[in-house]
């Protein structure tokens, strides 16, 4: 048998994942410390290239920014974030790049590179209109999700440019649609907890396995998933009323009935189908996420619990994204690389 050997670009790829997953959690931490106005400008902060510091620039940044009175931390805390999610577009520009001179090498992806350069560049663009636009729910979802769709396609590049786990070719096709279904799932749920964190509803519910003693409690959807309310001067603290929130917070928690539910059937068919590592795997981010999101609910919302629900999150959607990529379907150019390598083997054979 034939090794199959890492191709150049891996370690940054790795690298690149690595940092996305730094990129998102910072991105939560801002937004969790209400922090996403802590500089009312873009790309500086008061339009300098850092927080102002020293008295006599905080007093310029209160000349330029009436409205917006100097906060320190929350400043810094929206700095750091784009200082990092900065250097991730740089590194993912040296992928594009790197992709371009090697293009028509053996195994080297192309598209999967360009494509993320044009999501870290969306990203860029939501990043300003999130501060432009004062936290309009819609644009902090949509950076939400593209942080999200941005670390699954480092992570996708990575396995690509690793040369290892190739494809499990004798498995059913119903596994690959469910496993793919599951994927789906997990990013809707994903986008259901943005809308939910956006509109400031994850402590609309303070009690489990009810919401405010009930069962169905009174709930606005109308309001609560109108995707062109108007909103005020900004959105820091959310305008929705409590029936609004309820029905947000409501949405997600069914979101997760329904998504557990699915991955609890994958993982009985990786099992039988002697994947058991794959269902383990799956399993344990599974009862991670969720028990974050119950201590979220009955203990308030606490900064820490918050972050590492963002980061389960992230966990189970790498995890759906290597299932599906182990399950993905051999292309014909694979079976020729295979059939070549079988051929070279067994030829000293036949001499």
């Amino acid at each position: 048998m034939s090794e199959r050997k890492t191709l150049p670009g891996y370690r940054l790829a790795l690298f690149a994942t690595a940092l996305a997953v730094v990129v998102v959690l910072l991105g939560a931490y801002t937004r969790l410390t209400h922090a996403g106005l802590g500089c009312p400008d873009w790309p500086g902060c008061y339009g300098f290239i850092g927080v102002p510091m020293s008295e006599h620039k905080q007093t310029l940044a209160e000349e330029r920014f009436p409205h917006a009175p100097v906060e320190v931390e929350k400043g810094w805390n929206e700095m750091v974030h784009r200082y990092f999610a900065g250097t991730l577009g740089l590194v993912i520009l040296g992928l594009a790049v790197q992709a371009l001179r090697r293009r028509g090498s053996d195994g080297q992806p192309l598209k999967l590179p360009l494509l993320l350069l044009g999501v870290v560049t969306a990203q860029a663009a939501f990043g300003m209109w999130t501060v432009t636009l004062q936290l309009w729910p819609q644009v902090v979802t949509a950076h939400l999700l593209g942080g999200f769709t941005t670390l699954a396609l480092l992570f996708l590049l990575t396995l690509r440019l690793s040369g290892a786990l190739s494809p499990l070719a004798q498995l059913s096709a119903r596994l690959r649609l469910l496993a793919g279904a599951a994927l789906l799932l997990a990013i809707g749920q994903i986008a259901l907890g943005g809308w939910v964190s956006s509109n400031y509803a994850a402590v609309a519910c303070v009690d489990l396995p009810t919401c405010h003693g009930e069962w169905w409690p009174a709930m606005d959807f109308a309001n609560g998933f109108h995707l062109t309310q108007h909103i005020g001067p900004n959105y820091l603290g959310g305008q929705l009323d409590s029936d609004a929130r309820t029905a947000i917070h409501m949405t997600h928690r069914l979101g997760a009935v329904v998504l557990s539910l699915v991955l609890l059937l994958l993982a009985w068919r990786l099992r039988a189908a002697g994947l058991g590592r794959l269902a383990g795997l799956l399993l344990l981010a599974l009862a991670v996420q969720v028990s974050l999101g119950v201590s979220n609910v009955l203990l308030h919302l606490p900064l820490a619990v918050a972050v590492a629900h963002n980061a389960g999150g992230a966990t189970l959607l790498l995890v759906l994204v290597l299932i599906n990529y182990r399950l993905r379907r051999v292309t014909s150019s694979a079976r020729a690389a295979r059939a070549a390598t079988v051929a070279s083997v067994l030829a000293p054979v036949g001499k």
